[in-house]
């Protein structure tokens, strides 16, 4: 049976991501875990996040998984969500800037605080509730959802503008920002999908069927 090692160090929506995961596949073995040795020999490994980024960077350094992740980053399928995909990235500006595992090059930058919709409205920081996903280059995520389709976010900052082929989705809010990105055996969103209904088990779905080469 196929294992998922859900990373848990205290700063996800552990039992959200678990469920979603075993709805998306019922015949998976889903294992929450701060084990090392049990997150190295798992198949697929997820790694989520909810709060701010140096409260999460702390606590994967206290829990001594920096190394395990940027092992598992080497020649593993790896899914981050939210948090979990900005601490990827090398920097983020939150709490008077962080520095992050620096697996994936780019930086995290909050939304402006003036930012307003089409019709001028000021838009709300954070950014919260479900918004569009316009899929760009080509990512095994997204497979059987369609293009549009709507995704559920919940943050304050995003990782900025980075080298196109890895942006494989982008959201407007208002300016488009990447809140999906695929690097090498890693792919990674600044969505939800544990939150976002039938579009989100898909894509988890999906996660589960990639072998981190295609």
């Amino acid at each position: 049976m196929a294992t998922v090692a859900v990373i848990d160090y205290g700063m996800g929506n552990i039992h959200s991501i678990e469920k979603a995961l075993k709805t998306a596949s019922p015949d998976t073995s889903i294992i929450v875990t701060a084990d090392k040795n049990t997150i190295l020999s798992a198949d697929h490994v997820v790694f989520p996040g909810v709060g701010a980024i140096r409260d999460c960077m702390l606590a994967i350094h206290n829990a001594g998984l920096d190394e395990t992740i940027k092992q598992v980053a080497k020649n593993k399928p790896l899914l981050g969500i939210c948090i979990g995909m900005q601490a990827l990235l090398t920097h983020s500006d939150e709490n008077g800037g962080v520095k992050c595992l620096g697996i994936i090059p780019g930086n995290s930058v909050k939304f402006p605080s003036n930012s307003k919709d089409e019709h001028n409205n000021k838009l709300k920081i954070p950014h919260m509730g479900w918004n569009e996903v316009i899929q760009g280059n080509e990512n095994p995520l997204f497979m059987d959802i369609k293009q549009n389709e709507r995704f559920y976010f919940v943050h304050s900052y995003h990782a900025e503008k980075m080298n196109d082929e890895h942006v494989s989705a982008t959201t407007n809010y208002p300016e488009p920002f990447p809140c999906a990105i695929k690097w090498k055996n890693i792919v990674a969103v600044q969505f939800h999908p544990e939150k976002s209904q039938h579009a989100g088990l898909q894509l988890l779905k999906n996660f589960l069927n990639w072998d981190g080469q295609s």
